[in-house]
């Protein structure tokens, strides 16, 4: 007889509920500094987008090795509770990110790789098959939610690149155009939006090159056409709407580092333990519910990722 023994975050299928929740909006006011932050392609505001030519791929066959301890986070709240800086500084940046044409997008894939290329978001995802996956995300903010995922596993794509063995880190950017994101205009932040990972965490079974949501090509405000999702990261790791993806040796310094590296380091790894110098990480509160709960450490993937930073104890991983 055959036994399968389920990781501790692991629930059946049949329990992950679909989107029904409600969202008390002011509940979830004052919540710290806004962090998930990325970006857009330099294409002209108020441009008629074209049809999503990928839309034949939607929706994806579910990986049933991924599923939740929680209800799905119901669709319109997800899609209207966004942090998108270069679109601006509140949660409601769905209508104003609208202005990003997301076709044709190519992202660029350089540095440290047999040889440097460029591919358009269409060719990618018909070359590199896509999956849905059930994951739990969780902002620096102390808010969290349980989405279904659309993406190619990052694995995946970094065999597809073909890095060459002294690349240590992947460095990710998004674009630069004032014109079509008004938050690039202030100078204050470092644009454009990079992030960074290890090709160690790179090549985990859990990250995803994301481009699409609820069995749909990504919206917008979520960071279309093709951003990163890290579940075991806080939300700010999440670079959205990539244009540029590079194999480097050193550790690249990211966007939340660049601005306040004391708040928000190059790890980020979700730990209720070490609070964010402004406000505790000890407990999160999920879009649509009133309640808040403990949060996990590495947000429930413990199993699958701490393994990745034995004898780093030196490092801060936590921030």
């Amino acid at each position: 007889m055959l036994i399968k023994n389920r990781p501790g975050w692991e629930m059946p299928e049949s329990q992950a509920t679909p989107e029904a929740a409600f969202l008390n909006r002011r509940s979830l006011l004052g919540a710290g500094v806004g962090l998930i932050a990325s970006a857009a392609l330099p294409q002209t505001a108020g441009a008629q987008a074209p049809p999503d030519p990928s839309l034949d791929l939607y929706p994806a066959k579910r990986n049933a090795a991924y599923t939740l301890d929680r209800p799905i986070t119901e669709q319109d709240l997800a899609a209207n509770y966004n942090n998108f800086y270069e679109f601006g500084t509140s949660k409601d940046v769905a209508a104003a990110s609208k202005k990003l044409v997301t076709r044709p997008w190519t992202i660029t894939v350089d540095g440290m790789v047999e040889k440097p290329f460029e591919i358009g978001i269409d060719d990618l995802v018909r070359k590199l098959p896509l999956e849905e996956r059930l994951y739990r995300f969780r902002c620096v903010e102390a808010w969290a939610m349980a989405v279904p995922w659309t993406g190619i596993p990052l694995k995946d794509f970094v065999a597809f690149a073909k890095p060459l063995s002294a690349a240590k880190y992947i460095r990710f950017e998004t674009f630069m155009n004032p014109r079509v994101a008004p938050g690039q205009s202030q100078r204050w932040y470092p644009w454009p939006y990079t992030e960074g990972l290890t090709i160690a965490e790179a090549t985990n079974e859990l990250p995803l090159l994301v481009t699409g949501i609820y069995g749909k090509p990504t919206p917008t405000q979520h960071g279309a056409p093709i951003r990163l999702i890290t579940p075991w990261k806080y939300g700010f790791k999440s670079v959205k709407s990539v244009t540029k993806i590079s194999f480097v040796a050193e550790r690249p310094k990211t966007f939340w580092e660049g601005l306040q590296a004391s708040e928000y380091g190059f790890w980020a790894n979700v730990n209720p333990a070490v609070p964010h110098p402004r406000w505790s990480q000890a407990s999160e509160q999920v879009l649509g519910t009133r309640e808040r709960q403990p949060t996990q450490l590495f947000n429930g993937y413990a199993e699958q990722v701490a393994g990745l930073y034995k004898g780093l104890e030196g490092e801060r991983l936590y921030v």
